[in-house]
């Protein structure tokens, strides 16, 4: 059997996690550069704020109705969903962290007739010891497992936990499931998928298997399979390294000089290397490129990108920022104002398997050392406690962040003082 945890409303929670005068009122958190709302709180929801709404649009509907808007906090989000993960450990050691707010865990071995109140201890353990509300959803396979997630949380009579263990009770609650609500069933698929007249999860269950295999190939095939009850999607246990990495961010201000937007990639291009290190990997491609506001018509356009391949696969922020600094002399154009610049590895390759070039001419055992010593630094004193001169200190390239919250958890200066 699986479980599937997934935190409540998680953004819209952890704001509320050192405010507690916030619970029962409506909440929401922006995207980078407060663009547009990307979480709600079941209140916001209620008075019809829309995922993905412009922010600049509901200004005046946020006031009226007392909406409380945050700037979107990743430092505080992080480091909130790492001590759910941590609680999670206790319950088994089989746990697949599937997103921030989402973990599988595998409870195979345990009795079936356990299994719903041992979900929700599971709710009660991470809201006691962490204060972030969570459903749980137990089935035979991850993908009931999601479907049971969703009604334990819509459903209070769950008390947080939804046990799909039998057939007949699957089948209830997939004649009434959506198909364009399960797991991994995208647009494209809901789209073929109601021309032939299939509406929720039972109808998709009750295709011919030929037919689902030819449609949908083997990731339909696994879902079809998933839902009968056959564990098809396995628990995984360490996560896959990624295949590409990207950093790229809106400007709060347009930017036009090229000594700005060098700085901005300099930083992305660290951001990058520390993720590649992280996963122990090397990449060997990096595409740069760089726009204007396509919004504002009234301003001359211009977009452009360039590739380098390089000689040989790296982890080097020295190299990487070295690299993308001569594409964006390459690509950029003055008189223009620029809205973001971004920065993409690829033909990443586990760094135990970099193919060693003939014609390179830097001394890696020393980078080695020299990325070592820098992750060493800012894993103790904080992200960009050491860095390159290249990445400076203005950051007047920096996304717009006017609503954002404490870094309660992480931060000494934003530790909450309690005066007795």
């Amino acid at each position: 059997m699986f479980a599937l945890v997934d935190c409540n409303n998680f953004y819209a929670s952890c704001e509320r996690l050192f405010r507690p005068e916030l619970i029962g009122k409506p909440i929401v958190v922006l995207s980078n550069n407060d663009g547009c709302v990307i979480a709600r709180s079941n209140e916001a929801k209620a008075l019809g704020i829309a995922m993905g709404a412009p922010a600049f649009k509901m200004e005046k509907e946020m006031k009226q109705n007392g909406i409380h808007v945050f700037s979107s906090n990743y430092t505080l989000y992080g480091d909130i969903s790492n001590r759910v993960m941590t609680e999670l450990s206790g319950f088994t050691p089989d746990i697949e962290t599937y997103s921030i707010d989402e973990a599988f865990l595998s409870l195979h071995g345990m009795p079936l007739g356990a299994l719903e109140m041992y979900g929700r201890e599971i709710v009660r353990a991470i809201h006691r010891n962490v204060g972030i509300p969570v459903s749980v959803g137990i089935a035979p396979t991850k993908v009931l497992a999601k479907v049971a997630n969703k009604i334990a949380k819509k459903n209070p009579s769950k008390r947080g936990a939804c046990l799909l263990d039998t057939q007949e009770k699957q089948i209830e609650v997939l004649s009434k499931f959506d198909v364009e609500d399960i797991w991994g069933i995208g647009r494209q698929h809901t789209k073929r998928l109601n021309a032939l007249g299939v509406k929720t999860a039972l109808d998709f269950m009750r295709l011919p298997r030929a037919l689902v295999q030819k449609q949908f190939t083997i990731v339909g095939l696994k879902i079809w399979e998933e839902l009968h009850g056959v564990p098809r999607i396995e628990l995984e246990d360490v996560p896959a390294a990624k295949q590409t990495i990207c950093t790229a961010r809106s400007f709060g201000k347009m930017i036009e000089t090229v000594e700005q937007l060098a700085e901005a990639l300099a930083n992305y291009a660290a951001t990058c290397a520390a993720k590649l290190r992280r996963q122990k990997c090397c990449a060997s491609c990096v595409t740069v490129f760089l726009h204007t506001n396509p919004f504002r018509e009234d301003l001359p356009q211009y977009a452009r990108s360039a590739v380098a391949n390089l000689h040989q696969a790296t982890s080097s922020t020295i190299e990487l920022i070295e690299v993308s600094a001569k594409m964006l002399s390459q690509i950029y154009k003055a008189g223009f104002l620029y809205k973001k610049i971004g920065i993409i590895l690829s033909e990443i390759v586990p760094e135990n398997e970099v193919q060693v070039s003939l014609f390179d001419t830097i001394d890696r055992p020393r980078d080695a050392e020299i990325m070592g010593a820098l992750d060493s630094i800012n894993a103790k004193y904080g992200r960009d406690a050491l860095r390159i001169g290249r990445q400076g200190f203005g950051k007047r390239w920096k996304h717009r962040q006017e609503r954002l919250s404490p870094c309660y958890s992480t931060r000494l200066s934003d530790v909450l003082t309690i005066k007795v």
